[in-house]
């Protein structure tokens, strides 16, 4: 399972390998959680189940990611009912920031901040290290950021975001990836740029940008998501040029979500057709690249 996340979450051709994969092992992991329900071995049934929730939430982000929202949220249920059944905190946590996620991509954001302000008031009771407590109740509350500023709740975003993940991605100290939530100082400084975007105050949003320096993320999926932000602010600020070298940066480490992405392939129309000859004629090519045309 480790090693499904970390192809998920690293490689550039991720969606090619996941298809490849996540079949056969949802396949395989059904039948060993069936094999195991009458059988004596309770602890290994738990980790059957710890492991059950962790490929359901990795198949969330795939079917996301790959337009089916629908199923993205039965996946996203089925990793809470497997990690309810293993009795595991943090993956009970996780298994409800998926599904806040899977709420906001199928464009339930009051039910998406529901489910997050809940499972983050849940976590902070919850036995389980303090560092885990403190990392999922902040990577919780980014959900519940990014529900407010889809919302259009600007301030109760901004206000979120740095009175209660900041401080908790300052006492995590480093870019972790517990439970490939990719919590951390970068990722919560990464969640100015879509709130200032999102406002209609794309020059704050690209100064913001300025100052974020993403080598140390674990995640190009976190990584693309920043860069195309960055090149929807250059597009609404009609700086074509500016656009293009974003989305040209993007397809040199994410091929696969650049031609995958709905924002990527309109930003790439948008230069084809508003831009000057030399710069539509190279969006032209990157269109072709991606099967636009």
């Amino acid at each position: 399972m480790t090693a499904a996340w970390q192809s998920w979450q690293t490689s550039p051709d991720r969606f090619s390998k996941a298809a490849g994969t996540l079949p056969s092992l949802v396949a395989d992991m059904e039948h060993a959680v069936r094999t195991t329900r009458a059988g004596n071995e309770p602890g290994e049934r738990r980790a059957l189940l710890r492991a059950a929730a962790d490929l359901y939430c990795l198949l969330r982000s795939y079917l996301r990611r790959s337009g089916r929202v629908d199923l993205a949220v039965v996946a996203a249920d089925r990793a809470m009912r497997a990690a309810e059944d293993a009795d595991d905190p943090l993956r009970i946590a996780a298994a409800q920031w998926n599904l806040g996620h899977a709420l906001l991509a199928a464009g339930q954001p009051a039910e998406a901040e529901e489910v997050a302000l809940c499972a983050a008031e849940r976590v902070a009771a919850a036995r389980m290290p303090e560092t885990g407590r403190v990392a999922m109740t902040g990577a919780l509350q980014l959900v519940a950021v990014v529900a407010a500023a889809r919302r259009r709740r600007w301030w109760e975003a901004r206000d979120r975001l740095t009175r209660h993940a900041a401080p908790a991605a300052r006492a995590v100290s480093d870019d972790s990836n517990l439970a490939w939530t990719v919590f951390g100082p970068t990722n919560v400084a990464l969640h100015a740029v879509p709130i200032e975007m999102e406002a209609g105050e794309t020059g704050e949003a690209l100064h913001t940008a300025d100052a974020i320096d993403t080598k140390g993320l674990p995640s190009l999926e976190r990584k693309f998501t920043f860069g195309l932000e960055v090149a929807a602010c250059h597009s609404q600020r009609r700086d074509d040029a500016a656009a293009l070298l974003a989305l040209l940066s993007l397809e040199a480490i994410a091929p696969q979500d650049l031609a995958r992405t709905p924002l990527a392939r309109q930003l790439v129309l948008t230069v084809i057709r508003r831009a000057r000859a030399m710069h539509a004629r190279q969006a032209e090519q990157l269109a072709l690249r991606m099967g636009l045309v």
